[in-house]
């Protein structure tokens, strides 16, 4: 999205050039173009500082929150936990929930903060959200999927969306997968992100669950031959540009890339705005992101915010280049520490320099 100038000084220019932005989304579309390549929901993961961070490597790919749960949002009053900073656009918000009414207030509360999406977690196989009956275990119980965001697409005006697993346990991806999506667009739904792999909610733990059940990407091209008035993303096992670039030429909508958008996110956000959406990407290189974060870490540390919120996202942003272990050596010893500022990144940045002139 190009960004006007001066919008993060003038917030009344800010919003208003997102209401354009949004009504231009919805007129021509190109919400479905976002959805080429985005970045996956992940806890303790993309927070708002990792959004703003992945913002600033690729100003095109869409973005999504943590999950956030419906209750905490309804019955908890956590309303902060949507807090976003409106360079973020376009931005998703993902719910956790299984109560048809109260996931429409919850996208309602997301809507009126102005995400630009708002998806449902039917995919998420942690003991914590079993407990809750919402995530994987949903994929048990597709009529209840479908109620729940036919309420929730008629709180909002933004386009509802699930992101869904292959199947869970014992089920037959064959026949669980399509008439999971079959009910989905009966109820409206016209984008889905299929995370290609099955969910055992018994005996795998949450990280074994993204590794473990083998990958089935034949299924989901299946599937999309199937619905081809779906917009569908595929989501598992994806590391880089080529497979993304590999999986959109075979026809399918969108590619959805989570741990290694995060472990290496230059690699695989750095030119993805080039390759992936046609555009000119906004930093040339690492380096250049790290400039461009500057702004933003000034202001989260003038609000009293601790260094370490932010950078601990950028970790990685060197991966695979020399200075990389000393650039998240300086980083990790000293961002937690009290007071930590911008000139400790003068100094990781300096320790990649030494390191490559070594």
């Amino acid at each position: 999205m190009l960004w006007p100038p001066h919008a993060e000084q003038n917030p009344a220019l800010a919003v208003l050039f997102v209401l354009w932005y949004r009504s231009a989304m919805t007129e021509n579309s190109q919400n479905i173009v976002a959805w080429r390549l985005s970045v996956a929901p992940m806890m303790d993961w993309t927070d708002r500082h990792c959004r703003f961070f992945h913002r600033v490597l690729s100003r095109h790919t869409l973005l999504y929150t943590e999950m956030v749960t419906a209750p905490a949002l309804v019955r908890g009053g956590a309303r902060h936990l949507l807090r976003f900073d409106v360079a973020e656009h376009p931005v998703a918000l993902q719910l956790g929930g299984s109560d048809p009414s109260e996931l429409a207030a919850a996208a309602r509360m997301g809507a009126d903060e102005g995400y630009d999406e708002i998806n449902l977690n039917v995919g998420c196989p942690s003991d914590r959200v079993q407990s809750g009956t919402f995530g994987a275990v949903l994929m048990k119980t597709p009529d209840l999927v479908a109620e729940c965001v036919s309420s929730m697409q008629a709180a909002v005006d933004v386009p509802v969306t699930v992101k869904c697993r292959i199947g869970v346990d014992d089920q037959d991806p064959q026949v669980v997968l399509p008439d999971f999506l079959s009910k989905m667009r009966d109820a409206g739904v016209t984008q889905v992100a299929v995370h290609a792999r099955k969910a055992w909610l018994q005996g795998l733990s949450p990280k074994e669950n993204r590794d473990i059940p083998p990958l089935d990407y034949p299924l989901v091209h299946a599937m999309k031959a199937a619905f081809p008035d779906m917009s569908m993303s595929i989501n598992g096992g994806i590391t880089d540009l080529d497979q993304a670039e590999g999986f959109l030429s075979g026809g399918l909508d969108g590619v959805m890339i989570g741990r290694s958008a995060y472990q290496s996110p230059w690699d695989v956000l750095g030119d993805a705005d080039r390759r992936i959406f046609g555009a000119e990407n906004p930093c040339a290189d690492p380096e250049d992101a790290v400039e461009a974060m500057r702004p933003y870490i000034e202001a989260h540390l003038a609000e009293g915010g601790r260094l370490h919120s932010v950078t601990r996202h950028m970790l990685a942003l060197f991966a695979g280049r020399p200075g990389a272990r000393a650039w998240r050596r300086v980083l990790s010893e000293g961002a937690t520490r009290d007071g930590a500022g911008l000139e400790l990144i003068d100094h990781a940045l300096q320790a990649i320099r030494e390191r490559r002139a070594a």
